[in-house]
């Protein structure tokens, strides 16, 4: 069984980390602490540059909720276009209404700006009201794949409703099962959801190279500057161990 291992990144020291580890795709964004905002033009064109693999950009303005208004749009617009012209290989968005329903007029606007590339509709679907309704939607604009948890908090307790929304969108659109994923778990969320495709962040922690270490704080107090957050190639390696399992 062939299965795709999308690794989400917010640095390009981590983009060489994830393909050392052996991922398939970059899904590259800022702040993966937030859940993962819009990447810079200068990163995804020195990743498009650099990798060896597809990198998908986030296109997302904000950290929260996935409720946009006329400016968020039209930065959201903005972005895809910059992404385009930097050389990724595809974008990852998602837009909601109040109601937690897929704000398909929105997304129609967003696929049109995406022409061209591919399209992964993100965990915004775990926050719709139905998630039926959602499938349904987002196969309707034409989306390669949706990421989801199943709703849950980690797809591995979301994985009879992964397994679900795989069987509703049949082969028109593949549902990748993100957030928790590991060695631990990846197996066991592939052979009960059946899917094809698994993100993941591998994430670790390097302490800086400074010498001079500062006192002064960049921003959260609580946060240190001399820890940098890094996705570990051998966490995805063992991943990608644990998959041949199912060989």
């Amino acid at each position: 069984m062939s299965i795709e291992v999308e690794v989400c990144i917010d640095n390009l020291e981590s983009l060489h980390n994830a393909i050392k580890g052996g991922a398939t795709r970059i899904e590259l964004c800022s702040s993966l602490a937030l859940g993962g905002l819009t990447p810079s033009y200068g990163i995804m064109k020195q990743a498009a540059r650099i990798s060896s693999i597809p990198v998908y950009a986030m296109i997302r303005p904000r950290q929260g909720d996935f409720l946009y208004d006329s400016d968020d749009i039209e930065s959201m617009l903005e972005d895809i276009y910059i992404a385009k012209k930097a050389g990724v290989d595809g974008v990852v968005f998602g837009v909601l209404t109040s109601e937690g329903v897929i704000d398909e007029d929105t997304c129609i606007r967003l696929m049109s700006a995406a022409s061209g590339v591919g399209t992964t509709f993100h965990r915004a679907i775990d926050h719709c009201s139905d998630y039926e309704q959602a499938i349904d939607a987002i196969k309707s604009l034409g989306c390669e794949r949706v990421l989801t948890s199943g709703l849950k908090t980690t797809a591995y307790e979301g994985r009879d409703t992964i397994r679900s929304m795989r069987k509703l969108a049949g082969n028109k659109l593949s549902i990748m099962a993100g957030a928790g994923v590991s060695a631990d778990n990846v197996a066991e969320i592939v052979s009960a959801t059946g899917v094809n495709e698994v993100h993941l962040s591998g994430k670790s922690q390097r302490v800086s190279y400074m010498k001079n270490v500062a006192s002064a704080h960049m921003g959260n107090a609580d946060i240190s500057d001399h820890i940098i957050p890094v996705t570990s190639s051998e966490k995805i390696a063992q991943v990608l161990n644990s998959l041949k399992s199912l060989n």
